[in-house]
């Protein structure tokens, strides 16, 4: 069964230090099977509390959205962002 992280973010202090994450995380998502379904990208809130971004990934099994998250490459790319953005990640199991 498909997993998905479902990140929310609260708040953008650097743009650039996100820019910097990205690079960094994209390589660790894709080894772990992840693919990119929303980036950013034009929003409308129409319930709850709006949100400068949304990131939704896509990978193939629970295991590999935790194994991706949990991996030293991944970690690495986090460390580049802390402080800089608050946001909210869930790993959603899909149907």
């Amino acid at each position: 069964m498909k997993a998905y992280w479902i990140a929310v973010y609260k708040d953008l202090k650097n743009i650039e230090n996100l820019k910097g994450y990205a690079e960094k995380a994209s390589p660790a998502i894709k080894k772990f099977g992840g693919k990119i379904l929303v980036r950013g990208g034009k929003t409308e809130t129409v319930e709850g509390i709006p949100s400068p971004r949304t990131v939704v990934i896509e990978f193939k099994s629970m295991k590999d959205a935790l194994n991706c998250y949990h991996s030293a490459e991944y970690q690495k790319a986090k460390e580049i962002a802390n402080g800089q953005f608050n946001r909210q990640i869930q790993i959603v199991e899909g149907i």
